[in-house]
């Protein structure tokens, strides 16, 4: 297992326009915009950030994506659920399991991570319940002693 990883929650709100945007950008609710401002100079850390899209699935903060209007309603998220899967497989093949995740989510998104909690090697989990819980989110990062 290595490092640690951070996986938040879309937003509804998204920044004006139609190109396309790093995720963490594009995102102007919930957590996204603490992140973007901690992590703006941290390339490293931005490598280790996920967000959990109701249209997109697992995306990374840096990956271009456009604009988009869906909720995670139950019937999306079982239908996501195996693409967020294979996500993950992807991602852990290539960069390792995680030692510990933060998940910054609502509990709705958990149906798309049920394949996480399910690995013998599964990681240790911290979840905020609130996608607006930076100051949590926060100390637990100052914690891990993320820049």
């Amino acid at each position: 297992m290595i490092g640690d990883l951070v996986i938040a929650g879309c937003s509804r709100r998204k920044a004006p326009g139609t190109g396309l945007l790093p995720a963490m950008e594009l995102y102007t609710g919930g957590i996204a915009p603490e992140l973007n401002a901690r992590f703006a100079g941290h390339p490293h850390a931005r490598s280790r950030i996920r967000f959990l899209s109701a249209a997109y699935g697992l995306v990374g903060a840096d990956d271009l994506i456009a604009a988009y209007d869906q909720c995670l309603t139950r019937d999306r998220a079982e239908g996501l659920r195996r693409i967020v899967n294979g996500q993950l497989s992807r991602d852990f093949t290539a960069n390792g399991v995680p030692r510990r995740v933060l998940l910054i989510l609502e509990p709705d998104y958990l149906v798309l991570l049920a394949d996480l909690l399910a690995l013998p090697e599964r990681p240790a989990l911290h979840w905020i319940s609130d996608p607006r819980g930076w100051p949590q989110a926060a100390a637990v990062l100052d914690e891990w002693r993320w820049p």
